[in-house]
């Protein structure tokens, strides 16, 4: 029940824009503890919570933030990385996904990028929130961006208010170094 700093980041961003969403369809993916998809839900997005099938400890963690904050009915789903189970073919459409700290290990980075590909491929007009920590200046994921037809646009911190050192009330631990950017489709013409 830890919340890392990408997820109090992903937060901010979210309160900053939570006039644009009541009503949209959110789906948190890795949501841990769920404070992007808590606060999404609390502005008034229709929320589903996602975390790997093969870890049920994370899965209660997020069904545990959501009676900790008084939001019992969000579906909380085992969806791997990588994998098309019936949970991720069935599920309903959807205008923004988020993933913090999503971008953790390089291992499974195509893994997290493929499924991205397969939900804004089901879901053109929808938009791949994510946050990451920048762990080492060798880990990229600009490659796969680019084989898998995928564009980001990097989103400042300061444009919504969390180059702060103090986030949230509280002090984000150690010197991190958080990056956002917004993942969607490229365009036919490699845009």
């Amino acid at each position: 029940m830890y919340v890392w700093p990408c997820a109090v980041v992903l937060a901010q961003y979210l309160w900053v824009h939570r006039s644009s969403l009541p009503g949209k369809r959110v789906l948190e993916i890795g949501a841990g503890v769920s404070l992007p998809g808590v606060v999404a839900a609390k502005c008034g997005a229709e929320v589903t919570l996602s975390d790997s099938e093969e870890l049920p400890q994370c899965l209660q963690n997020c069904r545990r933030s959501c009676l900790a904050n008084r939001l019992p009915h969000i579906p909380v789903l085992g969806l791997s990385w990588g994998q098309v189970s019936p949970e991720l073919l069935a599920l309903a459409p959807i205008d923004i996904i988020l993933g913090s700290d999503v971008f953790f290990d390089p291992k499974d980075f195509e893994d997290v990028l493929t499924t991205i590909y397969f939900l804004l491929e089901k879901n053109p007009h929808a938009q791949f929130w994510t946050t990451y920590q920048v762990r080492s200046a060798d880990w990229s994921i600009e490659a796969l961006l680019c084989k898998w037809k995928l564009k980001s646009i990097h989103v400042p911190l300061r444009s919504f208010g969390a180059d702060k050192e103090h986030l949230g009330s509280s002090s984000l631990p150690g010197r991190h170094t958080i990056e956002m950017m917004i993942i969607s489709l490229a365009k036919s013409d490699g845009t």
